[in-house]
């Protein structure tokens, strides 16, 4: 049972792949939604049996790797961590499939949309079954694979193929440090099986590593490293400019990637490895400070975007900041429940995006937009609880762990136990939930309520989507608004023993009980942000007041932020430019072109007119002639390092047979 939930999304791929011409768009779809079902169903079965009867399971298959010490083998590990990525991952990936039957129906290549779609669901799956961190790496890369291939579906776009490379080459870097982790982590345990290292890490906290007279910390180097390939992965400050870029593919393909697979890898991986990163405070310390950065900035840049999906994907770049400085502050349990309720409102808000821009003839920019309500009215039910739940609204789902993570802010403020951590993860954390409120109320604004600026073409065509489309993001609206009540007590409550040994938190840096007792008055504080933000939001779209204030100051602020900070330009300026003209100035023209080419065979036929006539008269074509040189070659190398006569004889003897 529990091996079927991967192997059902690589049957169905390989399905609509290869067969997908003789099965045809219903075919196709049909098989593709049949397999993510199944695999749903069984992953329900599977938190059953886990998660709520305490029965762990782990599964060897047979050996893959035995060089030396180097032991792995195909081996799967179901805890409760892993049960509930798998619930987020077939949920959603279910749901995403039968959404892209509608919206996808008019694509001439459905089938190997469907395919790609299952693909990526596999990997994933495969990512976060593994119980080693060899097998972990092998879904990390198909990940990765399968974002270039979704966000590059659109192939003639050149948009798409830029978006694409790009999403490739900046997670080559976090892939890079997580490779160094990988490797640091076989030096030190001498395993990558996840058993031996956690049983392990208290017996290692002492261990330091010697660099050129350096000591550091062994534990620190591999969460350090670890973390390397979080920032990749879940978009974190500075190598967060992939993911804005990503809306280039379909909508769907948003959808999966923002809410339950390519972004959550970093925070996985992170929560994963809490029992190795719980013994280094260094590690936890630099996930707060770039989590709050993350979230702050990304809040912001949100606030001046104008493309519907790229606001809800920089919503997705703030709320992984809020997982990642909730992992630093030892919140892994936390963080978890905030990924599992981040899903459902994330994936509601990106297909309902999907459905505006169906309706609108892929149309995108909300400043185009407007008076959709009276077209939409369900899309637009749907989409104000997917924007309450991100802002974090009572009784919605974000409310019960996005608040939570913010009150475990406020008690390490007050108990100054990380100084200006602390600071920083209360206060950027804070202020992100002013600019939320102020970025998704200003979305609803520009999308449903203001003045339209849709051509009158459009708007009379505008309809709601069909069921297809509909039962999806009905199912997402009720998870939002009950998926965190139901969990609340299961994951976070005060004596649960869900996450059993799946996550390590040690005594000194649990908060959970201080959290009970925190001041009223700064449990409210979030709310008061939240409250602020739709106030100014409101008064902004209603009143037009934004025109009073628009000198020079904040014309410069609005553009700088408009234009994300700027960061892919300092990346073009001060590293993509430099490295493209060392690689054509001096090693392609002075070294290949130059000195190599002078020195080689082209110099001397130059230098020697006869030989060059001598050269080409020798290159026959033949592959026969080639082999005779090349063992001849053999011959004389072996004569001038090993002074073999013996061996001499018998390469000749074969060249005259040859």
């Amino acid at each position: 049972m529990y091996l079927l939930i991967l192997w059902l999304p690589l049957l169905g791929s390989i399905f609509t792949g290869f067969l997908g011409r003789f099965l045809g768009h219903k075919g196709a779809g049909i098989i593709s939604v049949i397999c993510v079902f199944l695999s749903l169903l069984l992953s329900l079965l599977a938190f059953f049996e886990v998660g709520l009867m305490g029965m762990n399971c782990c599964i060897t298959i047979s050996p893959w790797i035995e060089v030396g010490l180097l032991k792995i083998s195909w081996s799967f590990l179901f805890d409760s961590l892993t049960v509930i990525m798998l619930i987020v991952i077939t949920t959603i990936s279910s749901l995403v499939h039968l959404y892209s039957l509608e919206y996808m129906q008019n694509d001439p290549h459905l089938p190997r949309f469907m395919s790609f779609l299952e693909i990526f669901t596999f990997f994933m799956l495969v990512l976060v079954t593994a119980d080693n961190l060899v097998q972990m790496f092998v879904g990390w890369e198909g990940v990765g694979l399968a974002s270039y291939l979704l966000i590059n579906f659109w192939f003639t776009r050149l948009a798409a193929n830029q978006s694409a490379i790009k999403a490739l080459v900046v997670n080559r870097i976090g892939d890079f440090g997580l490779s160094l982790g990988i490797l640091t982590t076989f030096y030190i345990f001498k395993s990558a099986d996840y058993f031996t290292i956690f049983s392990l890490s208290p017996l290692f906290v002492d261990y330091s590593l010697n660099f050129g007279g350096i000591h550091i910390s062994g534990i620190t180097l591999i969460g350090i490293f670890l973390f390397i390939g979080a920032i990749g992965k879940s978009a974190q400050l500075g190598l967060h400019t992939w993911l804005p870029d990503a809306m280039e593919g379909p909508t769907p393909v948003s959808a999966l990637i923002h809410a339950a697979t390519m972004v959550t890898a970093g925070v996985f991986l992170l929560i994963r490895f809490s029992p190795l990163i719980e013994f280094s405070s260094a590690v936890l310390n630099i996930l707060i400070i770039f989590g709050s950065l993350t979230a702050f900035f990304a809040s912001i840049s949100g606030v001046f975007q104008n493309d519907l999906k790229r606001v809800i994907a920089y919503s997705t770049c703030s709320q992984l900041g809020y997982m990642i400085f909730s992992c630093g502050v030892s919140c892994y349990n936390v963080s978890m429940f905030h990924l599992a309720n981040h899903a459902f409102f994330k994936a509601l808000l990106f297909l309902s995006a999907g459905s505006v821009i169906h309706a609108l003839a892929n149309e995108q920019d909300m400043r185009r937009m407007g008076s959709l309500t009276k077209f939409l009215p369900l899309t637009y039910s749907l989409m104000l609880v997917g924007s309450f739940a991100l802002v974090g609204f009572p009784f919605l789902t974000g409310f019960y762990s996005k608040d939570f993570i913010l009150e475990l802010t406020q008690i390490t403020l007050n108990n100054n136990l990380r100084n200006i951590q602390g600071v920083f993860a209360c206060w950027l954390g804070s202020l992100s939930v002013f600019f939320t409120a102020f970025y998704s109320l200003r979305l609803i604004y520009l999308t449903f309520l203001n003045s339209t600026n849709v051509t009158r073409l459009n708007i009379v065509k505008s309809h709601e989507p069909s069921l297809l489309m509909l039962v999806p993001l009905i199912l997402l609206g009720f998870g939002s608004i009950f998926i965190g009540y139901l969990g609340k007590d299961l994951f976070i409550g005060l004596g649960t023993d869900f996450w059993k040994s799946s996550i390590i938190i040690l005594p000194c840096h649990s908060y959970f009980v201080e959290a009970e007792w925190l001041n009223i008055n700064l449990k409210w504080l979030p709310f008061i942000f939240s409250i602020l933000g739709i106030f100014f939001a409101t008064l902004i779209n209603i009143t037009k007041i934004h025109g009073y204030l628009y000198n020079t100051f904040y014309r410069e602020l609005c553009f700088l932020i408009s234009k994300r900070w700027y960061w892919d330009i300092l990346y073009n300026r001060f590293f993509v430019y430099p490295i493209l003209n060392f690689g054509y100035f001096v090693s392609f023209k002075n070294l290949d072109r130059g000195f190599i080419e002078l020195l080689g065979p082209y110099g001397l036929s130059k230098l020697i007119p006869a030989w060059s006539f001598l050269f080409s008269k020798l290159q026959t074509g033949q592959l026969n002639h080639y082999l005779f040189f090349i063992v001849l070659g053999t011959c004389f190398f072996l004569i001038i390092v090993l002074n073999q006569i013996q061996l001499l004889v018998f390469y000749l003897v074969l060249v005259f047979f040859i």
